[in-house]
């Protein structure tokens, strides 16, 4: 399962902590890291961060950088992944030089930098014990959409239009094989080791608690549910020829965490700035399918009742639309 929350507060920096559980293992991902996020979210959890994306590197998503940086700075025991568009190793550099390493020599702990072009992942790699003054190359592959995968979800980048490159994140578990237990009933057969070696794909015979199946027959046992998803869309131009463009790629996700920078009056100001009204937002959410609408960045631009009027104006038009628990 996707178990993700919202940080930071209305009107202010906002940033999203994922954990995809499979129950046989974790993967954990932060998604930007504005300012005063990391604040609500355990220190612990915050160590054990397996990767950072940046949807794009404005102070408003990276200004809590320094937080997650003095945390995680000489971590060892994992690896040290960020991810963002064209130009995050450059920024990245900058904050990590942004110290005096007087213990440099001593220190241990190397990270990672992907940028994510359009074609390819650009890879570098910055050493702890170097003062992080050099950019070693870390490789380049193709960028064909999916650009990590861990056994327990997918991450799939969408580049997005923001006055330059914005990046959207979808995030999808892997199918989950299940057993139907009516069908085992009514065979007579009970569980066991057995059920693993059937989900695992074996063929031939199986040994069924003693008696011999051909694992081919027993197959119709098994049923196939696809995984959660959720998706993180912030900080965009939504025109119609983009909308036509992202449906499609969001189809099937389960939540989508998207912007509401604009309220339905100030399409003008939406479009000058590269930003979504609540209804253009909802008509995607609607138009993909999506189950759920979580809406978040909100501008300071209005206050709360202004925050609940366009609310209202997204669910007129997408009902499942809310906002993050608390925040009205």
């Amino acid at each position: 399962m996707l178990r993700a929350q919202v940080l930071g507060r209305a009107g202010w920096d906002n940033a999203l902590f994922v954990t995809a559980d499979s129950g046989q293992g974790l993967t954990r991902l932060l998604f930007d890291c504005g300012g005063g996020t990391l604040d609500t979210l355990p220190f612990g959890e915050v160590m054990q961060v397996d990767h950072l994306l940046f949807s794009h590197l404005h102070m408003d998503h990276v200004a809590g950088f320094d937080d997650f940086f003095r945390v995680n700075f000489e971590r060892t025991g994992k690896g040290n992944h960020i991810w963002g568009p064209p130009g995050t190793a450059r920024i990245m550099a900058h904050r990590f030089r942004g110290y005096w390493w007087n213990h440099a020599p001593d220190i241990r702990g190397a990270w990672l930098v992907h940028e994510i072009h359009q074609d390819r992942i650009v890879s570098c790699r910055f050493e702890a014990h170097e003062a992080f003054e050099v950019l070693h190359d870390a490789g380049t592959r193709p960028h064909t959409g999916v650009v990590l995968e861990t056994p327990q979800v997918s991450v799939q980048a969408v580049p997005l239009q923001h006055q330059g490159v914005s990046l959207g994140y979808v995030l999808r578990e892997p199918a989950r094989v299940n057993v139907n237990t009516a069908r085992l009933a009514h065979l007579g057969l009970r569980g066991g080791p057995w059920l693993a070696q059937l989900k695992s794909g074996v063929q031939g015979e199986l040994n069924v608690n003693g008696t011999m199946f051909d694992a081919g027959e027993l197959q119709h046992l098994l049923e196939v549910e696809a995984g959660d998803s959720a998706a993180y869309f912030t900080d965009f131009l939504l025109s119609d020829a983009e909308r036509e463009r992202l449906a499609p790629i969001l189809t099937g996700v389960n939540t989508l965490f998207m912007e509401a920078q604009y309220a339905p009056e100030d399409t003008e100001l939406a479009l000058k700035n590269h930003h979504t009204t609540v209804q253009q937002g909802a008509t995607l959410a609607r138009q993909a399918g999506v189950q759920e609408l979580v809406l978040l960045h909100l501008s300071r631009r209005y206050d709360p009742a202004d925050w609940a009027r366009m609310l209202r104006a997204a669910r007129g038009i997408f009902p499942a639309a809310r906002f993050p628990e608390g925040w009205l």
